[in-house]
């Protein structure tokens, strides 16, 4: 250990010793770099770590470019992944918000492949995949580019550029979630809060282990999709249908019409709706009427 060195940069070099695979090396040897002393007398060892580095990452790519597994996932209407370190709990978040039921270990890199799960939000199916860690051989970022939201899943502040690494072609949006936030008094939660919000992130604050904040979780990876829900009913039904038609904002009764008579809309005669757009519960509209969100449509044909 150097002269002056943190408690971090010790932590860490503990951490690469008592290392059990070459991916949790890296992590830790990432760590040491950032955290090693800055001094003149510190130029060796840095010097010896990043060459450490580059030969371990080397290594690593060899070996994924040897193996070469790739998965493929058919994309649902929405779709979210999980991104992350080693140990953020992305798994959990996955069993909390979904009906899937992966792996949840203590030690590192348990996630090996994509897990794929259902966020059941309103009567909306939300696809949420979680990924193997980044810094895992079989991290791809194939499928994180082509999703709609990614969920940076974190458990300190400071980790959130490292996992943004992996997001420079991703163009869809981003919800930090700071994880673990149990671990913490009322006033470290405070701080954590204006600190997110001092950096401008989109973010929540959560506890896998006593709920706290999934809701607001939830109700912010339905926003993230910018869509609205348009529900339906036939003039013999007292209730709309439970599952909603999924659109993008500002459409028009003419275009939820297209989707359920398959183009044919020559066949109606009346449409009355009840919801945000309406004046009044079961005003007759035309078919160029806006709706919004949790709308509900009568369609009369002839």
């Amino acid at each position: 250990m150097p002269i002056n060195a943190s408690y971090e940069f010790s932590n860490a070099e503990k951490q690469f010793y008592s290392a059990q695979t070459d991916e949790e090396k890296l992590l830790a040897l990432e760590e040491m770099l950032r955290t090693m002393p800055k001094h003149k007398g510190a130029e060796n060892l840095r010097a010896n770590l990043r060459a450490r580095y580059k030969k371990l990452k080397e290594k690593l790519e060899a070996r994924k470019k040897k193996t070469g597994k790739k998965f493929s996932i058919k994309k649902g209407e929405m779709q979210v992944t999980l991104v992350g370190l080693t140990n953020s709990g992305k798994s959990s978040i996955l069993k909390a918000l979904t009906n899937a039921n992966p792996e949840i270990a203590s030690y590192g890199f348990t996630t090996k492949e994509p897990q794929v799960g259902i966020l059941n939000y309103e009567n909306c199916q939300i696809q949420i995949v979680d990924l193997p860690p980044i810094g895992s051989e079989n991290f791809d970022t194939g499928i994180i580019n082509t999703s709609d939201t990614a969920l940076i899943v974190v458990e300190k502040i400071h980790e959130i550029p490292e996992v943004e690494k992996v997001l420079t072609k991703f163009r869809g949006k981003r919800i930090v979630v700071f994880n673990k936030i149990d671990l913490y008094d009322e006033d470290t939660k405070r701080k954590i809060n204006e600190t997110l919000k001092s950096k401008k992130y989109n973010f929540v604050t959560i506890s896998c282990k006593t709920g706290e904040n999934l809701d607001e979780l939830k109700e912010k990876i339905f926003k993230s999709f910018d869509k609205i829900r348009v529900y339906t009913k036939s003039p013999d039904e007292k209730n709309p249908d439970n599952e909603p038609i999924i659109m993008p904002p500002d459409s028009t009764i003419e275009d939820v019409a297209k989707i359920i008579f398959k183009g044919k809309i020559d066949i109606i005669k009346k449409i009355r709706i009840w919801g945000p757009s309406s004046k009044f519960s079961g005003q007759e509209v035309g078919l160029k009427h806006h709706l919004k969100d949790k709308d509900i449509v009568e369609f009369l044909t002839h």
